[in-house]
């Protein structure tokens, strides 16, 4: 089973201000509640590695989750695929300017290897993207 996840919000910043933001996978990997620790791999912070914790019962340990951004194109988008035992996920994400800033559209699939898996992202999808507006609002408010 693939769950798949698109959403996007409003913020009053302009595209340069988001994807100073977004393209950064340490703040990606920060707003997410079941990312436990994370390690940027390479200078440019294209590659990330995840202890990912999930609250599944076939899972007793952290998962690790190689992630790659495998397409940037600045201030607008930036696609990342997440690879590990139990899970692939990719993400996106587009930047489109607005009358009053800009808007993120986030789009996310995964598939889980292990039952339970895309349940649990079925459910929290949209919480954890919720998660990310908010340190993306915060993020904001701390530099303008």
């Amino acid at each position: 089973m693939t769950v798949r996840v698109d959403r996007s919000f409003d913020v009053a910043a302009s595209p340069e201000r988001v994807w100073e933001f977004i393209a950064d996978p340490a703040n990606r990997a920060q707003a997410i509640s079941v990312v436990e620790t994370y390690a940027v791999e390479d200078q440019e912070g294209r590659r990330v590695t995840w202890q990912v914790s999930l609250p599944i019962p076939l899972v007793r340990r952290t998962v690790t989750v190689d992630t790659e951004d495998v397409t940037r194109r600045p201030p607008e988008y930036v696609k990342f695929v997440g690879k590990s035992k139990v899970m692939r996920v990719t993400g996106e994400h587009e930047i489109v300017a607005t009358d009053d800033g800009a808007r993120l559209e986030n789009h996310f699939v995964v598939d889980g290897k292990l039952p339970g898996v895309e349940k649990f992202f079925k459910r929290n999808l949209d919480s954890e993207l919720e998660n990310l507006r908010r340190a993306l609002e915060r993020d904001l408010q701390t530099t303008q």
